[in-house]
């Protein structure tokens, strides 16, 4: 038995309908070699059902059968016979055992928008990526945080200093409006934003109002006040950011600007996520109201912190029962008493408001097409309630806004909470980001470590994607936001120089030096072929570097681009969306070994062939395409090729014998070829 032909997926390809409802007619195939007399039977956790012989190509037959969905979940894996010998067949791959571990499933009525599928996302931290207005920045010594004044940073192009929580450059939404040309010559169909609700820190993971957006990064209608003067540190003393973040006014100006910011992103066809961070508030926030700056204000109610009589009181959790006014002994994340925990188990109340903001973005006026949620894991105090809330979360934003979607920061195995009733997707860590890092670097994605026995391991990355990708259902794995840098994470470019440590003991100037764009371009090559939503992190496209926070939230370098490398993502983001099989179609790896990994994208008479070297040298290598439904005899085309020199998308044509591309890489390259078959 040809094991090696033996093949099927949960894409479309193998599935149809691939979101399936309850009780729908789901078609279910694979295919094995048509020089094998193999007998293929779907088996699944009620039975096992014959299957029928569709169509011969090429080198394979294809089989389905047809289930009727019972309302439940199905899971199922393969059998095939061949004489005297069976093996079976499941997410991982060939297999001698049944594993029910790693069966395939569907889920019915789990729908993830259509619209997430491969799309093209590109993430923003507002403040570092354009600055629009000047009459909206922080000004220096606009309030205290942390025990130091704010502080507006004059020099665009300075770099992030180790303790930069307070540090603003003046980027705005103003500014990413004017950029909207550039990101869609870029290719960007989905803009994703670092939180943007009030906040008093430049990353805004703590919120201090979720029903407004802060005026520092949109329009600011009404001024007045005063800074802090030197060595007052009592923010009730300024007032300048009281009237700005505080004024009704102010802040409904500043939601109306919102509005209309996410309407002309549609209007220019793109689509807005925004974060979502319900895990924890920030001590500034209007529930607790640490710094008393929302005490008397009109319009607001005592903060938790002020009275023991707020009604905000039991949305956090306070050690002290007797220690009003000025409470301070409340639960903070990790300790953190920037970042009280919300205690959700202990206020109803607490539960349904965040609900409603979870609705109130989605919905009219703002229109906002789904939310990243930031440490979802951890919301609440039990892993029974977090996936309590989640389903309810799920339930009351697809009420308003069926097309939103839902993905979650998550590190681990995601699969308790990616099961069709609560998130949609993740930030794919573990079956993108950490391996291919691995892979093309040997780094890890903090800059950390260095693992040179990981540095092009082809067997462990191929190994290691077989099995991280069974944890998503197929429409999270195609939909998962796939990222080479973010703002956790030092930059891929800076990953590429092997250097360890972080810039508060090696400083901002040693994360540029030594670098390799090719190998950064190798990695877009990967983002923009695999299964999910290649996601651009700001400035990777031109070139930034940075260790991991906070020197990875670098300003975008306007003026000082990598031109170059910006032409490298436009002509992969569009190859990426030309073709729809780098969207929809089934992954299949070809060839892996020491510093080489192939893989294909196929659907029906389609593939597109992915090869990488990461060898400082030449090599020759044979790869067997026939297994991607490549004709034993035929033609590929070169459709992109990168490698130390630069790179190239002059098509060239190579031949397929027997079954094998035989091509030579040249060092530290990525090539993608295409083969397509006319319909008959």
């Amino acid at each position: 038995m040809n094991t090696e032909a033996i093949f099927s997926d949960g894409s479309p390809m193998f599935v149809s309908p691939w979101q399936p409802q309850s009780f729908d007619m789901v078609q279910i195939g694979i295919r094995v070699s048509s020089k094998d007399n193999c007998i293929p039977e779907l088996m699944t956790q009620t039975g096992t059902f014959p299957m029928r012989k569709e169509k011969v190509c090429g080198e394979f037959v294809y089989y389905k059968t047809t289930i009727c969905l019972n309302g439940e979940n199905l899971e199922y894996c393969f059998r095939i016979s061949c004489g005297d010998e069976t093996v079976y067949y499941d997410r991982v791959g060939v297999t001698k055992e049944i594993r029910s571990q790693y069966y395939f499933k569907i889920v019915p009525d789990f729908y993830v928008p259509n619209w997430m599928v491969g799309a093209v996302i590109y993430q923003i931290m507002v403040d570092r990526f354009y600055s629009g207005s000047d009459d909206n920045d922080v000004l220096t010594n606009e309030y205290s945080y942390v025990g130091h004044f704010v502080q507006r940073i004059e020099d665009w192009y300075e770099y992030p200093k180790n303790l930069d929580i307070g540090n603003f450059y003046g980027g705005d939404l103003e500014g990413v409006r004017q950029k909207f040309n550039y990101l869609k010559s870029l290719g960007v169909e989905v803009i994703y934003f670092n939180p943007i609700f009030v906040s008093p820190s430049n990353h805004k993971y703590d919120t201090q109002d979720y029903e407004h957006i802060d005026p520092h990064i949109t329009v600011i209608k009404e001024d007045g006040g005063e800074v802090l003067k030197d060595n007052d540190y009592d923010n009730t003393h300024a007032t300048k950011f009281q009237k700005r973040v505080c004024d009704i006014d102010n802040l409904e100006a500043s939601n109306q600007f919102f509005a209309d910011f996410v309407r002309e992103a549609h209007e220019a066809g793109l689509k807005i996520i925004i974060d979502g961070v319900f895990n924890h508030c920030g001590s500034f926030n209007k529930w607790l109201d640490r710094e008393k700056i929302y005490q008397n204000k009109k319009g607001f109610e005592d903060g938790a912190y002020i009275s023991k009589d707020s009604p905000y009181n039991k949305y956090f959790h306070f050690y002290d029962e007797k220690a009003w006014p000025y409470n301070g002994s409340y639960d903070g994340w990790w300790g953190y008493d920037t970042l009280p925990k919300l205690n959700y188990e202990n206020s109803k109340a607490l539960q349904q408001k965040i609900l409603d903001i979870g609705k109130k973005w989605v919905s009219e006026p703002y229109n906002v097409d789904g939310w990243r949620l930031d440490v979802a894991a951890d919301l609440g105090h039990s892993e029974e309630f977090n996936h309590t809330f989640w389903k309810e979360f799920r339930k009351a934003v697809r009420s308003v806004n069926p097309e939103a979607v839902i993905f979650a920061e998550h590190y681990g195995d995601p699969k308790a909470w990616l099961q069709g009733d609560e998130w949609d997707t993740i930030m794919n860590y573990d079956a993108f980001m950490e391996p291919v890092t691995f892979f093309l670097t040997g780094m890890e994605k903090h800059s950390d470590e260095f693992h040179k026995d990981a540095l092009g391991n082809g067997y462990q990355f191929e190994e290691t994607m077989r099995y991280r990708m069974t944890e998503l259902l197929p429409q999270s794995l195609y939909s998962s936001m796939n990222q080479l840098s973010n703002h956790d994470h030092s930059r891929f470019l800076t990953r590429t120089n092997h250097v360890v440590g972080r810039v508060a003991d090696l400083g901002s100037k040693a994360a540029e030096e030594g670098v390799n764009p090719a190998v950064l371009r190798q990695a877009v090559v990967m983002l923009m072929t695999w299964p999910g939503a290649p996601t651009l992190y700001y400035g990777d496209e031109a070139g930034l570097c940075g260790f991991t926070d906070p020197d990875n939230r670098r300003t975008y370098p306007w003026g000082r681009e990598d031109s170059n490398l910006i032409d490298f993502h436009r002509d992969m983001t569009f190859i990426h969306k030309k073709n729809d099989v780098l969207k929809m179609g089934s992954l299949i790896f070809l060839k892996s070994q020491n510093n080489l990994v192939s893989y294909a994208r196929i659907f029906e008479n389609e593939a597109m062939v992915v090869i990488v070297n990461t060898a400082g040298n030449n090599m020759e290598c044979n790869i067997p395409v026939w297994k991607a439904g490549v004709p034993m005899r035929s033609v590929m085309k070169r459709i992109i090729m990168t490698n130390e020199r630069g790179y190239s998308i002059m098509p060239k044509n190579s031949d397929v014998i027997h079954g094998y591309l035989n091509i030579d890489l040249s060092a530290n390259s990525a090539v993608v070829y295409r083969w397509y078959q006319e319909n008959n």
